[in-house]
């Protein structure tokens, strides 16, 4: 999940980076938009390993927890991500 985190926050600088000339601004946001989608299935399959077996309740809740502000992290980035490209239709 770590390094879909570091992948979408390289691209958010990127598309940042790119956006005074509109160039490249619409490959890199739905490139960020692969990464989370990425990123939801891999947090579903976490969540779902949490269940199997018998985890003590604690253990369970602290990595659930974990898991979603991890996932949190790339939801925010794709939410970066629609705001630039709004920008960009606006303005291009």
């Amino acid at each position: 999940m770590v390094a879909l985190i570091l992948a979408s926050a390289e691209q958010v600088v990127k598309a940042i980076g790119d956006l005074p000339r509109f160039v490249g601004v619409e490959e890199i946001c739905v490139e960020i938009n692969r990464l989370e989608n990425e990123a939801d299935d891999l947090y579903r399959r976490a969540i779902a390993g949490l269940f199997e077996g018998e985890q003590p309740i604690l253990e369970v809740t602290k990595w659930k927890e974990i898991y979603e502000l991890l996932e949190g992290v790339t939801d925010r980035c794709e939410d970066v991500a629609n705001v630039v490209e709004t920008i960009v239709l606006k303005h291009a």
